[in-house]
């Protein structure tokens, strides 16, 4: 039996698979706003910490 070349590797008996194909459904997020958002929340729970404490 011929194996699909789409199935991807597979392992674990099958029970796990890669797939090289990027899911085009994902909300995609540029790395720099991630980073954004860590340094304004760390800001703001500094700015709240001395503010009530």
């Amino acid at each position: 039996m011929p194996e699909s070349k789409n199935r991807g590797f597979s392992s674990a008996a099958g029970l796990i698979q890669y797939y090289d194909m990027e899911e085009t459904k994902a909300i995609k997020i540029p790395p720099f706003v991630i980073i954004g958002l860590g340094i304004a929340i760390s800001i703001l729970v500094e700015i709240l910490s001395w503010r009530l404490g």
